[in-house]
C-alpha cells in the first residue's frame, strides 16, 4: 500500500506544470507580474502618485491565497504587506516630493514561489522654496546668532547651505527638512543672510532656489588694540627694538581679554592687558612683520606693523678656486659678504670663520683659506660676524675631480678589411667630461668628448691593409694639462674577406674510377676560421659543411660509384660574411680495372670458341668434298656386302679416333694438316662424311 501511494504522488508531481505547486489544498501558478506608476512616471511636486502592482495567478482551489507584496525603491525595501486579496496592490505616494524619485519594483511571494516585476523609474520635479529665520537682527562683534533654514514638505537626505552675502559660511547635512546653524561675524556693519538646500538622490542631486534674505547689523565693541615700536625709522640690523602691545577700551571688565605678540610665526610674548618685548632687529625680506592680537571669546582684534630693517651686511658667499679642482691639488676657498652698510660698518669690522671639520685649511687674508683638495667630496661653510650679528653662507660641496687614467684601446665588434671598423677608447678612472683623441701614427684621426657615465668614445675608421690596425692609439684628457696620457697601440685581429675560391680533386680526373676514393679540395684566400660547404650542381642542400682553421679543406667520398659522376663546386665564408664560390669541376667515374680485365677475358674466350667452331665447321666441309671425289673415281664392288660392312665399321671407328685426336691438336697448336695421316683426305671417300653416311650394325 505504501509503495502504491509513493507511485501515485510521483505521477502527480510529473503531470502538473513545473511553475505550479501541489499541496493538499491548492494547485496554483504565478503567470505574470507587472508594475505601473500613475498618473505618470514624470510628475511635478505635490502630485498624488500611485505605484500599482498587478499580478496574475491561476489557482485550482476556491480558498484565497496568502500573498506577500514587497515594494523596492532603488534596490531597497520601502514597503511590505501580506494580503489575501486578488486585487491589484497599491502603494500610494501622496503629494510626491523629489525624494520620491527613483526606480520602483514589485515582488510577490505565495508559499515558496515568488516573482518580481520589471523596474519603472519615477521622476518628481520641483522643490519648495527654503525659508530662513534668525533669532536676532542686531549683534555685537563676536556675538552668536541662531539661523534656521527650512525646506517645507521635503524629505530625504538634505544639504543646507548658509550664506553671508554671496559667500558660503556654513553647511549642514541632515535627514530632516530643516537645519540650525550658529553664526558669528568678525566684521562690523550690515550682513545679508540667506540659505539654500540640495536633496541627495544617488547618483543625482537637486538644488533648490535661494531663500528669503535677512539683514543682520553687527556693531563694533569699543576695544582698540595698540602696537607701538621704538625706534620706528632708520632701523639697521643689530639695533635694539622695544615693542609695546596693549588694549584701549571703555569696557568695565577686561578679564576675558588676552594679548599675543608675535613676529611672523614666532610668538614673542603673551599676557593680559599689556605686553612688552625687547629684541635685536634682523633684516628680512619684506621687512619685520609684527602683530599684536587680542582674543576675547570668539572676538579677535589685531594690530599689525611692518618695519623695514636695513641690512648691516649681506650673508657671505663661499667659493672655491679653481672651479674644477683635482684630487690633492692646491685650492683656495674665499668667504665674503658682497655688501655692507658703510654708514654703520667698515669692511675691517667683518670677521670670517670657515667650518671644515676633518680638513682644516690655512687662513690667510680676511676670508681667504687655502689647502689641498681631498680625494673625496667634502662640505664647507663659513660665517661672517659684525656688531653681534652673525650670518652663515650656504654649504659649498667640493667634489675633487679625478685625473683620467691612460686609456685602453680596443675594437668594438670585428675588424674586417674593407669595411668600417669601430675603435673604442676607454679609461678606467677619471672625472667627466673626458676628451678622447684617436691618433693614427703621428696624425690626429678624430676627437670626441664623453659627458655621461654610459657614453662611449667610439671612432669609425677604415683600413686597406691588415697591418694598418697597429698604427692607432688613444689619448685622454680631462684637466688643464695640454697633453693627457696615451694608451698602448691597438692590437687586434683583422679579418680579411675571402677570395679566389678554387675546387680541385684527388686523384686526377682521368684516374677516377669505381671503388676508388675521391677528395674534393676547397681552398680560398683570406682569414680563418673558414666555413666550407660542398655542393653538387642541381642540388640545393650541401653535401657537407665544416669550419676549419685552415684556408683549405677537403671532403672525401670513401668509395665512389658511377652515380657520383657529375659537376661539383664549393662555397666558403668567414667572419666577413662574404660568400665566395669556386669553379665547377666535372667528375666522370670510370669503370674499375678488374671489370675491364674480366670483360677482356670474356671477349677473348668468346673469340676463341668462335674460332674453334668455325674451324671445325670448315674442316668438316672439306672432308666431305674429298670423300665425294674419291667415291666418284673408284666404283664400288657389288660383292660381299656383309663382310664389307663389318670392316667398314672397324675402320670407321679407327678413323674417327684418329680424326678427333688430330682435330684437338690442330685446334690447340694451330698447325695446318697436309692430307697425310691427319688429313681427312686419307680416309676412304665413302666414310669421310659422317654426318650423311649410315653404317648398319651387323653381328
Amino acid at each position: 500500500m505504501g509503495l502504491l501511494l509513493l507511485l501515485t504522488s510521483t505521477l502527480l508531481s510529473s503531470y502538473f506544470h513545473p511553475g505550479s505547486v501541489v499541496n493538499a489544498q491548492h494547485t496554483f501558478t504565478i503567470r505574470d507580474i507587472s508594475l505601473s506608476i500613475e498618473p505618470s512616471t514624470d510628475v511635478t511636486r505635490g502630485t498624488n502618485v500611485t505605484v500599482r502592482c498587478k499580478v496574475t495567478v491561476s489557482s485550482s482551489g476556491q480558498e484565497a491565497l496568502s500573498r506577500e507584496y514587497t515594494i523596492f525603491k532603488d534596490g531597497s525595501i520601502v514597503y511590505t504587506k501580506t494580503t489575501s486579496s486578488s486585487e491589484d496592490f497599491l502603494y500610494p505616494l501622496p503629494e510626491a516630493r523629489v525624494s520620491n524619485s527613483g526606480k520602483y519594483k514589485c515582488k510577490i511571494k505565495i508559499g515558496d514561489r515568488q516573482s518580481t516585476s520589471e523596474a519603472k523609474k519615477l521622476t518628481v520635479r520641483g522643490l519648495s522654496k527654503p525659508v530662513l529665520h534668525l533669532n536676532k537682527g542686531v549683534v555685537t562683534e563676536g556675538e552668536e546668532l541662531t539661523a534656521t533654514c527650512m525646506a517645507p514638505g521635503e524629505t530625504g537626505s538634505i544639504f543646507f547651505y548658509f550664506y553671508d552675502n554671496s559667500k558660503e559660511i556654513q553647511e549642514k547635512l541632515v535627514n530632516s527638512n530643516q537645519a540650525v546653524a550658529e553664526l558669528r561675524f568678525r566684521s562690523t556693519g550690515i550682513h545679508k543672510i540667506h540659505c539654500a538646500y540640495t536633496v541627495l538622490l544617488t547618483p543625482d542631486s537637486f538644488k533648490s532656489e535661494e531663500s528669503n534674505s535677512v539683514t543682520v547689523s553687527v556693531k563694533e565693541l569699543d576695544i582698540t588694540v595698540v602696537l607701538e615700536i621704538s625706534p620706528q625709522y632708520s632701523i639697521f640690523e643689530g639695533d635694539r627694538l622695544n615693542i609695546f602691545c596693549s588694549i584701549q577700551t571703555s569696557q568695565r571688565s577686561t578679564e576675558k581679554m588676552f594679548l599675543y605678540l608675535s613676529e611672523g610665526t614666532s610668538l614673542l610674548s603673551s599676557g593680559a592687558k599689556k605686553v612688552n618685548h625687547s629684541m635685536v632687529a634682523l633684516a628680512k625680506a619684506g621687512g619685520l612683520m609684527l602683530e599684536c592680537r587680542m582674543e576675547m571669546g570668539h572676538l579677535v582684534k589685531t594690530a599689525n606693523k611692518t618695519l623695514p630693517v636695513t641690512e648691516l651686511f649681506s650673508a657671505p658667499t663661499l667659493t672655491v678656486s679653481p672651479a674644477e679642482v683635482f684630487q690633492r691639488e692646491p685650492m683656495t676657498l674665499t668667504c665674503k659678504s658682497e655688501s655692507f652698510a658703510s654708514e654703520r660698518l667698515q669692511s675691517r669690522d667683518l670677521t670670517y670663520t670657515l667650518y671644515s671639520l676633518g680638513n682644516p685649511l690655512k687662513s690667510g687674508n680676511s676670508g681667504i683659506f687655502s689647502g689641498k683638495a681631498l680625494q673625496h667630496e667634502f662640505n664647507y661653510t663659513c660665517t661672517a660676524r659684525a656688531k653681534g650679528i652673525e650670518k652663515h653662507s650656504q654649504t659649498l660641496t667640493v667634489r675633487p675631480r679625478v685625473f683620467v687614467s691612460a686609456p685602453k684601446i680596443s675594437v668594438s665588434g670585428k675588424a674586417i678589411l674593407g669595411q668600417p671598423i669601430q675603435i673604442l677608447c676607454e679609461s678606467d678612472t677619471g672625472s667627466l667630461p673626458i676628451n678622447y683623441t684617436l691618433w693614427k701614427g703621428y696624425d690626429i684621426e678624430d676627437m670626441t668628448t664623453v659627458h655621461m657615465p654610459f657614453q662611449k668614445a667610439l671612432f669609425t675608421v677604415s683600413i686597406s691593409k691588415p697591418e694598418e690596425i697597429k698604427l692607432y692609439m688613444c689619448e685622454a684628457n680631462n684637466g688643464r694639462r695640454e697633453e693627457g696620457p696615451f694608451g698602448a697601440r691597438l692590437t687586434a685581429n683583422v679579418t680579411v674577406p675571402l677570395s679566389h675560391a678554387m675546387l680541385s680533386v684527388l686523384p686526377a680526373l682521368h684516374d677516377i674510377s669505381e671503388e676508388g676514393h675521391l677528395n674534393l679540395i676547397c681552398s680560398v684566400e683570406g682569414t680563418p676560421p673558414v666555413t666550407f660547404k660542398w655542393y653538387r650542381v642541381g642540388e640545393s642542400q650541401p653535401l657537407n659543411a665544416t669550419t676549419s682553421d685552415q684556408v683549405h679543406k677537403d671532403y672525401e667520398f670513401p668509395v665512389i660509384t658511377k652515380a657520383h659522376s657529375g659537376k661539383y663546386y664549393c662555397e666558403a665564408f668567414n667572419h666577413a660574411k662574404n660568400i665566395v664560390r669556386s669553379n665547377e669541376v666535372t667528375v666522370e667515374v670510370r669503370m674499375a680495372m678488374w671489370k675491364k680485365a674480366l670483360i677482356g677475358g670474356i671477349c677473348l674466350l668468346i673469340v676463341t670458341v668462335l674460332v674453334l667452331v668455325f674451324g671445325l665447321y670448315f674442316r668438316s666441309k672439306r672432308g666431305k668434298r674429298e670423300a665425294a671425289a674419291e667415291l666418284s673415281v673408284k666404283p664400288s664392288s657389288p660383292k660381299s656386302d656383309d663382310s664389307l660392312t663389318v670392316n667398314l665399321t672397324h675402320d670407321t671407328e679407327v678413323y674417327y679416333a684418329a680424326t678427333d685426336a688430330a682435330s684437338f691438336y690442330d685446334g690447340k697448336e694451330g698447325r695446318v694438316t697436309n692430307g697425310t695421316r691427319d688429313s681427312m683426305s686419307s680416309l676412304p671417300a665413302d666414310i669421310s662424311n659422317r654426318s650423311s653416311y649410315s653404317i648398319p650394325a651387323t653381328v
